[in-house]
């Protein structure tokens, strides 16, 4: 007997588009760069000290990005006096999330002792902010991204403090990885802004690439051997202030970019580390 199968694509199958599209609003970072960023200090500082901890905390600080979107939208809402459906469902998958969140810092307790503690102490204002701004839906300006991206950042001395690292090496790690964010966040606002508008004055990141080799330089005195690290944030402040003064790609072409720029500073800060 042949049975005819419904269709996927009616009436019937709009309802789980709805409660999808609906779930990946509230539970899915809409920036996209936010991913690279947050995968760059976990994988930095699991090369640089690797350590079971150190792995906990790594997974930690992905589940602290996630959460950050569904806790920006409880916060948003009950500032404007609401509760929406989204905002429950917001609720839960925050609550579900903060759950992991405190499970695997239990973990990394565990197993690693809480020397990496007053690294989270020292960037908890740097969340905050963030987060503050998210609450009135201002978390796509200058300040609120540079303070997040710089935060998450931390995770990499974090990991390195759990897996036995010195304080030098995990604050010059968190150093290269800072000094990429400032000068590659206001290279990017200024090309989206270039893509939009066709034109942007390249002066604020000229200065971002500025401070972003003095960063890095900071990070060298601390520990030599991430000079390497710092070589490749001198290359990438001069190609960016390059790419300031010729025509714009795509954003989509941008973002890959800059994933694969963070991945060879990654490695190479790695590389320098193991060899100098």
């Amino acid at each position: 007997m042949h049975v005819r199968s419904r269709s996927v694509t009616g009436p019937d199958a709009r309802p789980d588009r709805g409660a999808r599209a609906e779930w990946r609003a509230v539970a899915m970072p809409r920036e996209h760069g936010g991913w690279g960023l947050t995968l760059e200090p976990v994988v930095l500082g699991l090369l640089l000290a690797p350590s079971t901890g150190g792995l906990s905390l790594g997974v930690a600080a992905f589940v602290a990005f996630l959460v950050r979107t569904p806790v920006e939208l409880v916060l948003v809402d009950v500032r404007r006096r609401r509760w929406l459906p989204r905002t429950g469902l917001a609720a839960r998958v925050a609550a579900v999330e903060l759950l992991a969140l405190v499970a695997l810092v239990l973990l990394a307790w565990r197993w690693a002792g809480l020397a990496w503690w007053p690294v989270v102490v020292i960037a908890a204002p740097l969340v905050a902010v963030e987060l503050g701004y998210g609450a009135f839906s201002r978390s796509r300006r200058l300040v609120p991204e540079m303070c997040g991206a710089i935060g998450i950042s931390a995770a990499a001395a974090a990991i390195v403090v759990a897996g036995g690292g010195g304080a030098a090496l995990a604050a010059g790690a968190w150093l290269v990885l800072a000094a990429r964010v400032v000068g590659s966040v206001p290279f990017v606002r200024i090309q989206i802004a270039r893509l939009r508008h066709g034109v942007a004055d390249p002066f604020a990141a000229d200065v971002a690439q500025l401070l972003a080799m003095a960063v890095a330089a900071v990070a060298v005195a601390l520990q030599r051997d991430l000079v390497l690290g710092f070589a490749v944030v001198v290359v990438l402040a001069v190609l960016q202030a390059r790419w300031l003064r010729r025509p714009t790609v795509p954003a989509k072409t941008l973002g890959l970019r800059q994933m694969a720029l963070g991945g060879v500073l990654v490695v190479a800060t790695a590389v320098g580390a193991a060899v100098f």
